[in-house]
Protein backbone atom coordinates (compact mmCIF):
# COMPACT_ATOMS: atom_id res chain seq x y z
CA UNK A 1 0.00 0.00 0.00
CA UNK A 2 1.25 3.69 -0.75
CA UNK A 3 0.51 6.82 0.87
CA UNK A 4 -1.67 8.68 -2.18
CA UNK A 5 0.00 11.99 -1.62
CA UNK A 6 3.53 10.77 -1.42
CA UNK A 7 3.07 7.38 -3.17
CA UNK A 8 5.66 6.25 0.02
CA UNK A 9 5.23 2.31 0.70
CA UNK A 10 3.39 2.00 4.30
CA UNK A 11 2.61 -1.67 3.73
CA UNK A 12 4.43 -4.59 1.64
CA UNK A 13 2.30 -7.60 1.80
CA UNK A 14 4.31 -11.11 -0.33
CA UNK A 15 1.77 -13.83 -0.57
CA UNK A 16 4.13 -17.17 -1.24
CA UNK A 17 2.68 -20.66 -3.31
CA UNK A 18 1.31 -22.53 -0.94
CA UNK A 19 -0.67 -26.31 -1.13
CA UNK A 20 -2.88 -26.24 1.37
CA UNK A 21 -1.41 -25.87 4.94
CA UNK A 22 2.43 -25.97 3.00
CA UNK A 23 4.67 -22.95 2.19
CA UNK A 24 6.10 -23.67 -0.95
CA UNK A 25 9.41 -21.73 -2.25
CA UNK A 26 8.74 -19.50 -5.45
CA UNK A 27 12.57 -19.63 -6.31
CA UNK A 28 12.22 -23.38 -5.82
CA UNK A 29 9.24 -25.18 -5.55
CA UNK A 30 11.29 -28.28 -4.18
CA UNK A 31 11.73 -26.47 -0.88
CA UNK A 32 8.85 -26.48 1.64
CA UNK A 33 7.32 -26.24 4.71
CA UNK A 34 4.21 -26.48 6.67
CA UNK A 35 2.91 -23.27 8.04
CA UNK A 36 2.24 -24.70 11.28
CA UNK A 37 6.48 -24.47 11.51
CA UNK A 38 7.16 -21.40 9.64
CA UNK A 39 5.15 -19.30 11.98
CA UNK A 40 6.04 -18.62 15.52
CA UNK A 41 5.10 -16.24 18.11
CA UNK A 42 6.01 -14.27 20.81
CA UNK A 43 4.99 -14.70 24.19
CA UNK A 44 2.31 -11.91 23.44
CA UNK A 45 0.76 -14.42 20.84
CA UNK A 46 1.79 -12.05 17.82
CA UNK A 47 2.77 -13.90 14.63
CA UNK A 48 6.00 -14.01 12.92
CA UNK A 49 8.30 -15.92 9.99
CA UNK A 50 10.99 -17.67 11.09
CA UNK A 51 14.26 -16.47 11.39
CA UNK A 52 15.58 -18.75 8.70
CA UNK A 53 13.08 -18.19 6.33
CA UNK A 54 13.61 -14.50 6.43
CA UNK A 55 17.26 -14.88 6.19
CA UNK A 56 16.33 -16.56 3.04
CA UNK A 57 14.60 -14.04 1.30
CA UNK A 58 17.04 -11.97 2.15
CA UNK A 59 19.86 -13.94 0.63
CA UNK A 60 18.79 -12.57 -2.70
CA UNK A 61 20.17 -9.49 -2.04
CA UNK A 62 23.57 -7.79 -1.77
CA UNK A 63 22.58 -5.22 0.67
CA UNK A 64 24.72 -4.35 3.86
CA UNK A 65 21.37 -4.56 5.92
CA UNK A 66 20.64 -8.01 5.36
CA UNK A 67 24.16 -9.01 5.80
CA UNK A 68 24.05 -7.39 9.14
CA UNK A 69 20.87 -9.86 9.79
CA UNK A 70 22.27 -12.89 8.98
CA UNK A 71 25.76 -12.05 11.57
CA UNK A 72 23.21 -11.56 14.19
CA UNK A 73 21.19 -14.06 13.50
CA UNK A 74 23.58 -16.44 12.91
CA UNK A 75 24.45 -17.64 16.35
CA UNK A 76 20.83 -17.41 17.28
CA UNK A 77 19.82 -20.65 15.13
CA UNK A 78 19.77 -23.89 16.09
CA UNK A 79 22.38 -26.32 14.22
CA UNK A 80 19.03 -27.43 12.45
CA UNK A 81 17.80 -24.38 11.61
CA UNK A 82 21.23 -23.09 10.56
CA UNK A 83 21.54 -26.84 8.23
CA UNK A 84 18.14 -25.89 6.24
CA UNK A 85 18.84 -21.83 5.56
CA UNK A 86 22.59 -23.11 4.19
CA UNK A 87 20.80 -26.07 2.11
CA UNK A 88 18.62 -24.24 1.17
CA UNK A 89 20.69 -20.71 0.14
CA UNK A 90 23.14 -23.15 -1.63
CA UNK A 91 19.75 -24.11 -3.87
CA UNK A 92 18.64 -20.99 -4.71
CA UNK A 93 21.58 -18.91 -4.76
CA UNK A 94 24.58 -21.01 -5.18
CA UNK A 95 27.85 -19.14 -4.53
CA UNK A 96 26.48 -17.00 -1.90
CA UNK A 97 28.90 -15.54 0.32
CA UNK A 98 26.96 -16.84 3.58
CA UNK A 99 27.79 -20.54 2.33
CA UNK A 100 31.43 -19.84 2.67
CA UNK A 101 31.20 -18.22 6.46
Amino acid sequence: MREPTTSVYRLDVFREPHEGDTWICRRDPAIRMPYAEIIRRTPDGIPYLTPEIALLFKAKGDRAKDQIDYERMEPLLTDTERGWLLTTVAAVHPGHPWLTG
